[in-house]
């Protein structure tokens, strides 16, 4: 890794929808990650999602982007941001600035000394400038989605929820707007992918979705 800080932004919270638009100038810039490591907190999972997802991650996922969680109460699993970050805070945040310009410019200037100037020895005392290259792939908007394996495919309504045989069942409204892919495995038995991530079995009798090991926990 070459610690490179791509991007510090001065948010005033965690809502989803600036942190989204943030992520969309980055990766019109510098291109899109194979995977984005992150804890499991908001905005990047949410508590009440399905698997904890949000719709950030959503949205990553969509790009291709695979989620790595850490494991809860494991800071260590993500040292090296976890130890840039506490340098960030330090320099920059302590005390904080009046107003989210004013903090801004002082992140700005932070992470030009960080990338240009100040050498690592992980890097054999390099900066992160001289050692980092942006993606090769190149963010184009989100690319179409299908499923040729399944029985048809529907989309999530707006209220997290898909309807079948007159019946709704809940998903998640994280995933609303999202085309998912569905196939009958039994008898009143279906079984939902999104992308390819099977997501669970729909129990029609039930109304219910029935979720299975999750495809998303912990894995670093």
């Amino acid at each position: 890794a070459s610690r490179f800080i791509l991007a510090c932004e001065a948010l005033e919270g965690t809502k989803e929808a600036p942190v989204i638009e943030a992520f969309h100038t980055l990766f019109r810039a510098r291109g899109l990650p194979k995977a984005i490591r992150s804890d499991n907190g908001v905005p990047f999972a949410s508590p009440n999602g399905l698997y904890n997802l949000s719709k950030l991650s959503v949205w990553w996922l969509r790009l291709g982007i695979a989620i790595e969680r850490i494991k809860p109460g494991h800071p260590q699993q993500n040292g090296r941001h976890e130890r840039m970050h506490l340098t960030l805070k330090q320099e920059t945040t302590r005390p904080a600035s009046a107003n989210p310009l004013q903090q801004q410019v002082r992140f700005d200037d932070f992470v030009s000394e960080y990338n240009t100037e100040r050498p690592h020895e992980g890097l054999d005392m390099a900066t992160p400038a001289e050692v980092y290259t942006p993606s090769a792939r190149i963010y184009e908007g989100l690319p179409e989605i299908d499923y040729p394996f399944h029985d048809r495919e529907v989309l999530i309504t707006a209220c997290g929820r898909i309807c079948m045989h007159r019946k709704k069942i809940n998903i998640s409204t994280v995933l609303a707007g999202q085309r998912v892919g569905i196939k009958e495995v039994d008898d009143g038995i279906w079984l939902v992918t999104f992308m390819h991530y099977d997501l669970g079995y729909i129990d029609l009798e039930q109304r219910t979705l029935q979720t299975i090991n999750n495809p998303f926990g912990a894995n670093v």
